[in-house]
């Protein structure tokens, strides 16, 4: 029927937190600390769909995240204007990629990454 959400596991659960909220904008639906885990969990939304379980553990295991690793490729966000979004990035601090042209569909695009080097790629809609 559609994506419920995507977990993302993280190594620093403050940095991570605040990337997602502060520098990305999206919204705390409820957090959770799951003391018997010694984890957060920490439900995200863009506007009110939610879209996103941020989790801490203690000590996890490092996974490539390069772009022809196996596994999860990249989160990939619609955004109305991909300059501005760019530029609004580069102003909090991220590193973003240069802009690209889709081949297929002639929309731009672009990548940075989360703290933990998981590719973002925002997409022109």
């Amino acid at each position: 029927m559609k994506i419920h959400h995507i977990a993302i596991i993280c190594s620093d659960y403050k940095v991570s937190k605040m990337f997602y909220t502060e520098i990305l904008g999206l919204n705390i639906i409820r957090e959770v600390y799951r003391e018997e885990r010694q984890s957060y969990k920490l439900d995200l939304a863009i506007g009110e769909h939610y879209v996103i379980e941020l989790f801490s553990f203690p000590n996890p295991t490092e996974r490539p995240s390069r772009p022809e690793s196996c596994g999860l490729r990249h989160l990939a966000f619609s955004v109305e204007n991909v300059n501005e979004k760019r530029e609004e990035l580069i102003q909090k601090g991220l590193n973003c990629e240069e802009i690209r042209i889709d081949e297929f569909t002639g929309k731009e695009f672009f990548f940075t990454q989360d703290p933990d080097q998981l590719p973002l790629e925002f997409y022109e809609e």
